[in-house]
């Protein structure tokens, strides 16, 4: 162990240096694979693992496979989360509209309250 430290110079811990030597070729691989667009992990999505396992000589479909079927729940549960949060939009900009519109005719309401001129004015 001294004749390693004596070879690094440095004052880090052998464990140290070693893990991040060793870390660097797959950090180096991940942002390869993302600034290609790819999924950092290779096994995550493919033809390999999209794919379906066997198909029916007959020409029926295959049934979904485990992460098919994950994917499509997800899918499902993005589109409705989508739906509410812009069926709630709508309540809250058509609300504002009938709030601005309640405070014009509030105003106008005072307005028209107002006293009226009389007598030499009015002809």
């Amino acid at each position: 162990m001294s004749i390693l430290m004596k070879k690094t110079s440095l004052h880090l811990p052998i464990a140290l240096l070693n893990r991040s030597f060793s870390c660097t070729p797959a950090l180096e691989i991940k942002l390869l694979r993302v600034s290609k667009g790819l999924p950092v992990n290779r096994n995550a999505e493919g033809i390999l693992t999209d794919g379906p396992d066997y198909t029916f000589l007959d020409g029926r479909p295959t049934p979904l496979l485990h992460k098919q079927k994950l994917r499509m729940e997800k899918q499902q549960d993005y589109a409705s989360r989508i739906v509410q949060l812009s069926s709630e939009l709508d309540f809250a900009k058509e609300r504002y509209q009938n709030i601005q519109k309640a405070k014009e005719e509030e105003r106008q309401r005072i307005l028209n309250n107002r006293l009226k001129p009389k007598g030499e004015s009015l002809k």
